[in-house]
């Protein structure tokens, strides 16, 4: 089947507000990039312009759109809502639920900027966000250096792991809380294991 049957298949499916949502974003990129394709990859719609660009999904709340660059573009109008994961990713989302309204000139606009990024030919490595410095409290970082096997296992864990291990413990509103929870982390770090490992087969 030709992506575009494909695509007008998968569109004809969906529930009659993700139907709209999905009629209408396909006319904006449409409208905005003369020159795009439609391809049909990852069961869903995907847009490429001298590479992939946008992809468009229905899920059971939302009608989701990605960008393949969105960290690279401005999104002054707050199209793309964040968690703290989303941060760490190249890929940014505008996520539209039942009820909702396209803020169809924001939307052009990333559309606009999207099909730039790939026509001077950034890759999608130059598109991955400076990952933050994370900041090890003391206390945890002084037990860590005391045995060599444990700041060994901390120096190879992943930044999401540390990461963990990190908030768990200055979540602690106590102090012997936060101490009970360090020594528990030194304990599963010399391990080797991270801490939602550990909880998972415990």
């Amino acid at each position: 089947m030709h992506p575009q049957e494909q695509i007008n298949t998968y569109i004809a499916e969906q529930p009659e507000w993700q139907r709209r949502h999905m009629v209408r974003l396909r006319q904006l990129i449409h409208a905005v990039d003369g020159d795009v394709q439609e391809t049909w990859r990852s069961n869903g719609p995907q847009f490429e312009h001298d590479g992939t660009m946008i992809g468009m999904h229905a899920f059971k709340t939302c009608v989701s759109v990605w960008f393949h660059k969105g960290a690279l573009l401005k999104d002054v109008h707050g199209l793309f809502k964040l968690t703290e994961k989303d941060e760490d990713r190249v890929i940014r989302k505008y996520k539209l639920e039942e009820g909702g309204t396209i803020n169809e000139k924001a939307f052009s606009d990333l559309v606009k900027q999207a099909v730039k990024l790939n026509e001077t030919g950034v890759k999608l490595g130059d598109a991955k966000p400076a990952r933050k410095t994370l900041e090890v409290p003391t206390d945890l970082e002084g037990c860590l250096k005391k045995d060599e096997t444990t700041w060994s296992h901390w120096e190879n864990f992943s930044y999401s792991h540390k990461k963990e291990y990190v908030e768990w413990i200055t979540d602690a509103k106590k102090d012997e809380t936060r101490k009970r929870r360090i020594a528990q982390a030194l304990e599963m770090i010399r391990e080797g294991v991270g801490k939602e490992e550990k909880h998972r087969v415990s």
